[in-house]
């Protein structure tokens, strides 16, 4: 379907190595975009790359930390230089290195956290602001059900993702007159090795599908697709909202 072709645009990936992020470069990639796969390790980056380009699909990977200013220019600086152009952004990449009650978490922790999850996806699309400025474009913001409804043991992490879904909506509103769409994906609980530790935990998993509508562990396909709608034309007129895909959880 046309509407939903990435025909010659240029979409940016974080925390593309693997998991949501892999899927969505992915997607975008046969739907005709040219994907710059980014993530922390450039191994892990290549491997990706050389998957999509083995496929006949355009893509180019930079290794970048999200929590390091430097590095999210050169992202930027490398996608102009290789692509000439920005049309597209997709804050995926995430941490969240403590487990436990709020109070038991230093400030280096809260500092790491907002910093990955919330500065650096700011930076991110502030600097692809220019290069999209006067032809629009789209950014998804890849947040969490944490971020709507906090789970035990997630403190900061909730915390950061609630400011993510924020972020979205000021960003939405100031940049719209100038065709920007910023919204948000909340996933559930999805099957990747960011959630290992939850998706393995046999009483939690009991607890997710005593409460979901549909009893299973989302694939990252399953959110792929969403992200496919929100960077296309088939959502010209969705902006500043957050889209909940849990399967049903917080009903």
């Amino acid at each position: 379907m046309q509407q939903f072709s990435l025909k010659d645009k240029t979409a940016i990936v974080t925390g593309a190595s693997k998991g949501i992020g892999k899927a969505i470069a992915e997607v975008f990639a046969q739907q005709g975009a040219n994907v710059v796969v980014s993530s922390r390790k450039q191994e892990a980056v290549n491997e990706v790359v050389e998957g999509l380009n083995s496929k006949g699909f355009s893509a180019y990977g930079v290794a970048c930390h999200m929590g390091n200013p430097d590095q999210i220019k050169s992202l930027i600086d490398q996608t102009i230089k290789e692509f000439e152009g920005i049309d597209i952004i997709v804050n995926n990449a995430a941490t969240n290195p403590v487990f436990g009650n709020i109070e038991s978490h230093d400030d280096e922790a809260f500092d790491k956290i907002m910093g990955v999850n919330v500065k650096g996806p700011l930076q991110l699309a502030r600097g692809a602001y220019q290069y999209m400025e006067e032809k629009g474009g789209s950014v998804i913001n890849i947040s969490s059900i944490e971020g709507i409804t906090p789970g035990m043991g997630l403190g900061l992490y909730s915390v950061s993702k609630a400011a993510l879904i924020q972020l979205s909506k000021v960003l939405a509103r100031e940049w719209g007159s100038n065709n920007i769409r910023v919204n948000t994906i909340c996933p559930g609980l999805v099957k990747t090795k960011f959630s290992e530790a939850l998706t393995s935990n046999e009483h939690i998993l009991k607890s997710v599908m005593k409460k979901q509508a549909l009893p299973k562990v989302a694939e990252p396909m399953d959110i792929a697709g969403l992200a496919l709608f929100l960077a296309s034309d088939a959502s010209a007129f969705c902006t500043g909202a957050s889209y909940v895909a849990d399967g049903g959880y917080t009903i």
